[in-house]
This record gives C-alpha cells, sequence and structure tokens, in this order.
C-alpha cells in the first residue's frame, strides 16, 4: 500500500462534538473501516488494536479524550469490518505499511499512539520507520521482552522450539469462538471477568471467516519472526526516549506484571501504573484509565506540551 487512492465517507469535514464517527476509506481499492471522534484541527492520537479485536475495543475511549484530541482507530486489513485482500502483507511489516498510509490518508503528520497486544509491535516498527511522527506512547499490556513473557506462552513458545506443521496446526484450535472467549476473559478475576461484554468474542467470531482464520493462524505463526524484532523496539525506546506512559493490567496471563516493568529498562522516565485488571483495560477499568491518559496527554501531547 505504498500508492493510494483516497476516498472517504463522512459528513461534516470538522466535527465540534466528541461522538464516535464510524467511516470508510479506501486505499489501493480496499474498503477500510475505521472510526474518528473529536476535531481533525486537534493532537492526533492513534490506536491501532490487538488481536483478536478490532476498532470496538476503543468505542468508550474514544468520545472521552475526543474534547481534546482527534482520536482515529481503524480496524486492519482482514480485521472488523475492513476487507480482507489477497494481496496483503499479513504480517507486521504489511500492518505497519498500512498503519503509515492510513495515517497519510487521513494527513495526520504527528501522533500519539497507543500501543497494546499485538499493536505495540505494530505501532513500533511505525515508529522506528518514521520516529519523527511519535509524540509519546501509550503502552498497554503489550510484549517486547521475551525473558518475561507469561505462562500462556508456553503453546507458542513450543512452536518456536520446534516449528513442525502438526504443532502449526493447533493454532487452529484457538482460533475459534471459545478460543477468542478465552482471550477476552483471560486470567482476570471473576468480578473483574463480569464487565467483559460477550459482545468482544461474539462480534469478533461472527466476522470470522475461513479465509480470515487462517490469516490468524499465520500471524500467530510468525510471531517468532517478531521475537527477533524484540531487540530492534527496545533500540528504538533507548534512543529516542519517547515520552510515555505504561497503563497495565497485571492480571494477564501473557504479559503479567514484569512485563509492564521491563519497559522501564529501556525508559526510566516512562510513568506506570499497575491498575487491578488484565489484559483488557479498556473494558474493566475505564475510569481510572481515562484520567491518567488525559493527565498525560495534556503535558505532553496538547498544548503546551512537548510536540515533534
Amino acid at each position: 500500500m505504498n500508492r493510494f487512492d483516497l476516498s472517504i465517507t463522512r459528513g461534516k469535514s470538522l466535527m465540534t462534538d466528541t461522538a464516535v464517527h464510524h467511516r470508510t476509506l479506501s486505499l489501493d481499492g480496499v474498503n477500510i473501516f475505521y472510526r474518528e471522534a473529536g476535531s481533525p484541527d486537534a493532537p492526533a492520537l492513534l490506536l491501532p488494536h490487538g488481536y483478536p479485536c478490532s476498532s470496538y475495543e476503543f468505542r468508550n475511549l474514544m468520545p472521552r479524550l475526543a474534547d481534546r484530541y482527534h482520536v482515529l482507530a481503524p480496524d486492519f486489513p482482514g480485521s472488523g469490518y475492513t476487507d480482507t485482500p489477497d494481496d496483503f502483507s499479513y504480517d507486521f511489516d504489511g500492518f505497519a505499511e498500512f498503519l503509515q498510509c492510513f495515517a497519510d490518508a487521513r494527513g495526520i503528520r504527528t501522533f500519539a499512539i497507543y500501543l497494546h497486544d499485538f499493536g505495540s509491535q505494530i505501532g513500533l516498527r511505525l515508529a522506528i520507520r518514521a520516529p519523527g511522527r511519535i509524540t509519546s506512547l501509550i503502552i498497554q499490556n503489550g510484549d517486547i521482552y521475551e525473558d518475561v513473557l507469561g505462562p500462556k506462552y508456553d503453546g507458542i513458545k513450543a512452536y518456536w522450539d520446534d516449528p513442525t506443521p502438526e504443532r502449526r496446526a493447533a493454532f487452529f484450535d484457538v482460533v475459534t469462538e471459545e478460543g477468542f472467549k478465552d482471550e477476552f476473559l483471560s486470567d482476570v478475576r471473576p468480578e473483574l471477568a463480569a464487565r467483559i461484554p460477550p459482545d468482544l468474542w461474539k462480534l469478533h467470531w461472527s466476522l470470522m471467516t475461513e479465509k480470515r482464520r487462517h490469516i490468524a493462524v499465520d500471524v500467530i505463526a510468525g510471531l517468532d519472526e517478531n521475537r527477533g524484532w524484540f531487540p530492534r523496539y527496545q533500540a528504538y525506546l533507548r534512543e529516542h526516549q519517547p515520552p510515555t506512559l505504561i497503563v497495565w493490567g497485571p492480571q494477564d496471563g501473557y504479559m503479567p506484571e514484569a512485563s509492564a516493568r521491563a519497559y522501564l529498562r529501556d525508559l526510566p522516565r516512562a510513568e506506570l501504573h499497575l491498575l487491578d485488571g488484565g489484559h483488557w483495560l479498556l473494558e474493566t477499568n475505564l475510569e481510572e484509565v481515562v484520567p491518567l491518559m488525559r493527565d498525560f496527554l495534556e503535558r505532553n501531547h496538547g498544548p503546551g506540551g512537548s510536540r515533534c
């Protein structure tokens, strides 16, 4: 997607309310669905989603920030309501290039970026490509330190150690509706799990086709190649020292508390907040996350804050 033919379906060109608007955009003939809130003249915040989700994960966060920020959340190709083209590279480089093209298409030159789940590695690849575009980072349960991966990574690590066709085929067992449910409920306590709506796994499983299922398995298998990028992500953080807020749910079998604290090795000035939640904090701890983000962005991405 180095070239793109831009067409946007929208109403007013300038928004003054905080409502989330649901839009489509064409990149090289591929229909991209995205959510947008806030004025295009405001500082931009880009929200790449994680697996097995879509921009739906940001539906509640976006209106809470849209009075001060231009907030955008696209569905990646092969996810949510975006097309699943045959000629797209469904790997971390392909997703990072897509994210860059999306930002270009929307005329966003500089932006803060929310790094969550596999969106963290995609966002960091974009940051490595164009470090001058990143004003600040919000990191939430995104893993880039191999030595502190949680126990739920054991099955994936077994594939890394012995990448047989049989081990790869086993990934299809988790790309199921029950597997999606387990991903969303994760390891949070029952009272927190009750805050996570079944819409998350019901919606996203309903959008899963056989083609998308194979893509998901390819992405999971591709985590081994992505692991090789971990030192590069860390080097970017050490070199550029972007202002960083870390909000983390330690009740996470993939990315426990140690995964959050590991960022301080390379970002010693980062602001770290461990909340009483798990992988999907925006479902269980939104009322805590929002004021932390607003305070951080006001100091680092708003009027008077540091801008690139």
